[in-house]
Order: structure tokens, then sequence, then C-alpha cells
């Protein structure tokens, strides 16, 4: 009898053919994969850098305004507040008036002075001219005599007989024509004197004709000073960093605050390497970071003629001392092509990513 507790023999079961990987294979295998892996994986980080350029230094910018005072004054009346959406053309905040509608009001009385002086000169220069044609009528006149009383005594003394003419009308010729003679300096006298004061009559109207205008200049001067007391919104926006507060005095050409207009833009600081396929116009995807779900379209404008740190306080001098090569950055606009309800969520200042498809001509 066969013990049971004693060990069974092995049972030797058959492989089934072909189920037998050979080691080289194996290991082959595995390589080809883990080519296949790395070849996958350069493709998706290499490809796009083919097709696209791209940049996380980028940012939404906006022309932002400053608004001034244009004259000095205590703050009357504040409109606005802290981030406040305004309109073109509204009115922000108003200075004390009462100095400059003062200095309007005795603008336009000088005015009206000056214009009743000038009135006057004209009046007088008419004047003038009509004696001066009065005076060179006397003299005409006093000529015309003058010739007579000559004549005449040229006729008396050429009498050949003494006894004809008597001696007292000889007399009185002679004395005539030394007095139509006198009578007749006296007329150009005159008219010299007539014509002297119309020069003097012209002469004061052309002072107050300039002293008009000059009244006029200041007339609008003044007027433009009274309008300036009221600061209306040059364009529309968005108030953002008010410095001002109702009482404040105000100097000119001091700060009030800012204004953040609509139209927002992105600048993207592409490294010089990129600029190559970068043309103006090319499609643009932007991402904002305050907004990482929402896409934004855009398209370039232009490209900045230098890069950005030719422009800074202290640019690089690369001819002296050690030097080394950095890839400089060069600033490249981009306006975003969205309605102005998307891009009011934005503000300048926020940072964004870009990506720019590089030109088919150049790549």
């Amino acid at each position: 009898m066969t013990d049971p507790a004693a060990p069974r023999p092995a049972v030797m079961v058959p492989e089934a053919p072909g189920s037998k990987v050979h080691p080289h294979l194996k290991r082959w295998l595995l390589g080809a994969a883990a080519v296949a892996a790395c070849v996958s994986i350069g493709l998706y980080l290499f490809i796009p850098d083919l097709i696209w350029a791209r940049t996380d230094d980028a940012y939404v910018e906006a022309h932002v305004e400053s608004v001034s005072a244009r004259v000095p004054g205590y703050v009357l009346q504040l409109h606005i507040d802290d981030n406040s959406p305004v309109k073109r053309g509204a009115l922000l905040l108003e200075l004390d008036p009462r100095d400059y509608q003062a200095g309007q009001d005795a603008a336009v009385a000088n005015l009206a002075a000056a214009e009743s002086r000038l009135t006057e000169a004209h009046a007088q220069s008419v004047v003038s001219a009509r004696a001066v044609r009065v005076a060179d009528a006397d003299a005409r006149t006093a000529a015309a005599n003058a010739r007579l009383a000559a004549d005449d005594l040229k006729r008396f003394l050429s009498v050949s007989d003494v006894r004809a003419v008597s001696t007292q009308r000889l007399e009185i010729a002679r004395t005539a024509t030394l007095t139509t003679a006198a009578a007749f300096s006296a007329a150009q006298s005159r008219v010299e004197l007539a014509r002297a004061r119309g020069t003097l009559a012209e002469a004061q109207e052309r002072t107050a004709a300039a002293d008009v205008k000059q009244i006029q200049a200041a007339v609008t001067q003044a007027r433009l000073n009274l309008s300036y007391t009221k600061v209306l919104a040059p364009e529309d926006g968005s108030i953002a960093n008010k410095l001002v507060e109702l009482g404040n005095y105000v100097q000119p050409g001091q700060t009030l605050l800012w204004l953040v207009p609509r139209n927002l833009y992105v600048v993207a600081n592409f490294k010089e390497t990129q600029l190559e396929g970068i043309r103006p116009g090319a499609s643009v995807s932007v991402h904002v970071d305050s907004f990482p779900d929402l896409t934004l379209k855009g398209h370039i404008d232009s490209i900045q003629r230098g890069s950005g740190s030719e422009f800074a306080l202290l640019p690089p001098e690369n001819a002296t001392g050690n030097f080394v090569k950095i890839v400089q950055r060069v600033p490249v606009k981009i306006v975003l092509d969205e309605p102005t309800e998307i891009l009011a969520k934005l503000v300048p200042g926020m940072s964004a990513e870009v990506s720019v498809r590089y030109s088919t001509s150049v790549r």
C-alpha cells in the first residue's frame, strides 16, 4: 500500500507553444515603448513652439489719463467718488468760481470802456479829416486871393501914364498883395496843423483799437479761467486713484485723479528670438490670470522699435566692463477684439499669458 503521507511526485504540464517571451525581445519592446513615450512628450512640448510664440510676461494696459487743475482754487463740490464710472464731458468737480466771476466782470467792463474810447477816437479822426479838407479849401481861397492881388498890383504898375493911377490905389493894391500873401501863408499853416491833428487822431484810433483787442483777449482769458473751475471728464471711463477731497486747495497742474478709459490693450514682452515670426495683424490668444477660464481674442497692433531695457532709467552700457549676453525682451502691443462688456472685467496691471501664431511666410 502507498503511504498517504508520502510526497506526491510533481506533475509536468507541457507549455503551450509560443507562450514563452524571449528576454531580448522583451527588453526591445520596453525600449521601444520608452522611446515612443519620449518622442510623444517631445512632440507635445516642442511642436507648439514651432507654431506659437508664447510668453507670460504680459500685462493689461490702458492709456490712463491724469485729470489736473488748470486754475488754483478751493474745491467747492465733488460729483464723483472712488471708482465711479463717468461719461465724456461729465462734471467731475467744481472749484470756487467767485474770484474768476469777478475777474470776468471786470474784464467785460474794461472792454466796454475801451470800445467807447475807440468810438471817440474814430469820431475824432473823422472830424480831423474834415478839418483838413476845410483847411485845404481855405488855403486854395487864400491862394486865389493872393494871385488876384498880385495881378492887380502888376496891372497898376504896368500903366505907362503915372497920372492914370492914383497913389492911393497903388498903395491899396500893394497892401492887398501883402495881406493876401500873409493870409495864404496862414492858410497853409492851418492845413499843416489840421493834417498833424488828423495824423494824431488816426494814431489814437489805432491805439484804441489795439486796446480793444487786448482787452478782448483778457475777457476771453477770464471766461476760460471761469470755465476751468468746472473740471470735466475727457472721455468715457472710470475714476481711479482719486487724490482730491472737498475743501482742498489745488494748484494749476496738480493731479486730482486718474481716469481709466474703457479701451484696454495688452503689452506682451516677447524675447527677441521670438520676433522673427510675429507680424502686425497676427491672431492672438490671451489668458488673464484673474479669469483663467476666459480666453480673449485679439491681434497684434504694433511692435515697439526698441527693447524695454533701451528705455530704462539706467540703460545697459555693454561697451564697458565685462559683457554678458542677455536675451532682450521687446514690447508688443495687442488690441483685444472683444465686446466692451467683457473688457469691463479687466483693469490695467493684470497679468496675462499670450500666445501668438507665427506667420507662415516666415516659419
